[in-house]
C-alpha cells in the first residue's frame, strides 16, 4: 500500500490512463467506412501452430481510403492470414494474388453506421466505470490511510478533490473519443 495520498493518486492516475487508452484502443477496432491497419493488426493468425498477432508477421499499408494491403513477410503463411481474417468479425473477404491479401472496404450502410455508434458508445460507458470504480478503490484507500492516522482530515479532503478532479478529466477525455468516433461513423 502506498504511504502517502500523492502517491496513491499518481498510481490511480496512471490506472486510469491505462483504461482510457484500452478504450481508444477498443475505438480503433471498429470499422469506420475507412481503411486502417488498426483493424487488422490484432488479428490472431495461426503461424506453424501459436497464434501471433498479424501486425507480427505481415506489413500493412493502406495505400487508398478504402483499400488495405498486407504483405506476409513468409509467403507460406498467406493462407492462415486469410482465414483468420475470413473468421475475424470484419466481414470483408480477403482477395490473394500469391504476393499480398487485399480487403476491399465497402461503403457502410445507414444502419450499419448507426449499430457501430451504438457500440461505441457501449465501450466509452464500460470505460467510464473502470475509471468510476479506480475512483473508489482509491477513495478506499486514501480512506483507510486517515482511519489509520497517517494521514489527516484536511489531508483526505484535499486528495478526494484531486481524485475527483482525475477522474472528472479522464472521464471527459473518453467522452471527447466517442464524439470524434462517431462523427468518424456518421461520415459519409
Amino acid at each position: 500500500m502506498a504511504s502517502d495520498p500523492d502517491e496513491v493518486l499518481l498510481e490511480f492516475t496512471e490506472k486510469m490512463e491505462k483504461a482510457v487508452g484500452h478504450v481508444q484502443a477498443d475505438f480503433a477496432s471498429v470499422r469506420t467506412g475507412r481503411a486502417s491497419p488498426a483493424l487488422v493488426e490484432r488479428i490472431k493468425v495461426d503461424y506453424y501452430g501459436t497464434e501471433v498477432p498479424l501486425q507480427q508477421i505481415a506489413g500493412i499499408n493502406v495505400p487508398e481510403a478504402r483499400l488495405l494491403v498486407i504483405q506476409p513477410y513468409d509467403k507460406n503463411a498467406m493462407k492462415e492470414i486469410e482465414k483468420a481474417i475470413q473468421s475475424s468479425d470484419l466481414g470483408i473477404n480477403p482477395s490473394n494474388d500469391g504476393q499480398v491479401i487485399r480487403l476491399v472496404f465497402p461503403q457502410l450502410t445507414e444502419e450499419r453506421r448507426r449499430e457501430l455508434v451504438k457500440l461505441v458508445k457501449h465501450m466509452a460507458e464500460e470505460g467510464r466505470i473502470a475509471v468510476r470504480n479506480l475512483r473508489r478503490a482509491a477513495r478506499h484507500e486514501l480512506e483507510a490511510m486517515e482511519k489509520d492516522g497517517d494521514i489527516s482530515a484536511d489531508e483526505l479532503e484535499r486528495s478526494e478533490k484531486e481524485l475527483e478532479k482525475i477522474t472528472h478529466d479522464h472521464v471527459a477525455e473518453i467522452d471527447r473519443m466517442v464524439e470524434h468516433k462517431e462523427q468518424e461513423l456518421l461520415e459519409v
